[in-house]
């Protein structure tokens, strides 16, 4: 990918210098046993144990990225530049204003509007706070553990995080949760794998107008990505750790259907025509 020398985004968040770390009570004694003595005393236990929940959820340590991290760092920010022009564009097309996410880099965990997240999670988009997440040491477990390697592939991470980010706006991700209560979890999930499937698309339609604009690609680059939406899927992901597949659960889609709407998006660059939830076979 052609990315060296071009504009970074300006809405990134670094927050590698800092991580979660738990908060213990001190003294030996445990939370319990202290809610015991507080109330002999006359305290009041619902404010102890408003004040034990906030220590116990998060305080930032400092902590140093890797030196190699940090032309991944300045990669990211372009490819989120990246999606910024071209995402700007469309919205201003179909007659509406995009709001441009942020990017929070993290290591080992982090707090969002989402709650509190470990690295292992994988990169994540919270639609509470618009803000996408990740732990740039994704990239190698993408590259190692999943064989997926190339800057091309780590771009298609990005910018299917951005596809949720989009979703979110056209208000299509709360149209899917607001349902969540009245069906059972096998609908739910297949609901899930058509949003999935749909950011899959829009980060093809990124691809396709990033191409156009900026002449971003190199020979190889869409077999990166395709080869990284192959390596996700939930039934290899299944087959890997498991030995065996379970269709009802899958929530992001098979290795297939990830690979084909992605690959549909670069070729159509159309919005329109990302529909999962209409299509009759994903």
């Amino acid at each position: 990918m052609r990315w060296k020398g071009r504009r970074q985004s300006t809405n990134v968040e670094d927050r590698r210098h800092t991580r979660g770390k738990p908060l213990a009570l001190s003294g030996g004694l445990g939370t319990i046993a202290i809610i015991i003595l507080f109330v002999l005393l006359g305290g009041d236990p619902q404010a102890l144990l408003e004040q034990v929940g906030t220590a116990n959820q998060y305080q930032e340590q400092p902590s140093t990225p890797h030196p190699a991290e940090d032309e991944l760092a300045q990669f990211v920010s372009t490819v989120l530049a990246d999606t910024e022009d071209v995402w700007n564009d469309l919205f201003r097309r179909a007659g509406q204003v995009y709001q441009e996410p942020t990017l929070v880099l993290f290591t080992k965990q982090v707090r969002s509007a989402c709650g509190i997240t470990g690295a292992a999670t994988g990169p994540f988009y919270c639609p509470a706070d618009g803000q996408i997440y990740i732990d740039l040491s994704f990239y190698q477990d993408l590259r190692d553990r999943l064989g997926a390697p190339g800057d091309f592939a780590q771009a298609y991470v990005i910018a299917h995080e951005v596809g949720h980010h989009v979703q979110n706006l056209l208000g299509i991700s709360s149209q899917v949760h607001q349902i969540r209560s009245r069906i059972d979890q096998a609908q739910y999930n297949e609901l899930s794998v058509r949003l999935e499937l749909q950011a899959d698309y829009f980060a093809g339609v990124w691809a396709h107008h990033a191409q156009r604009m900026k002449s971003i690609l190199e020979k190889g680059d869409i077999e990166e990505a395709v080869n990284a939406a192959n390596a996700i899927g939930d039934d290899r992901l299944q087959k890997q750790s498991q030995g065996y597949v379970v269709p009802d659960s899958f929530t992001h889609g098979t290795s297939e259907q990830r690979m084909r709407w992605f690959l549909k998006g670069f070729q159509s660059g159309a919005m329109s025509e990302g529909d999962t939830f209409s299509a009759p076979n994903l």
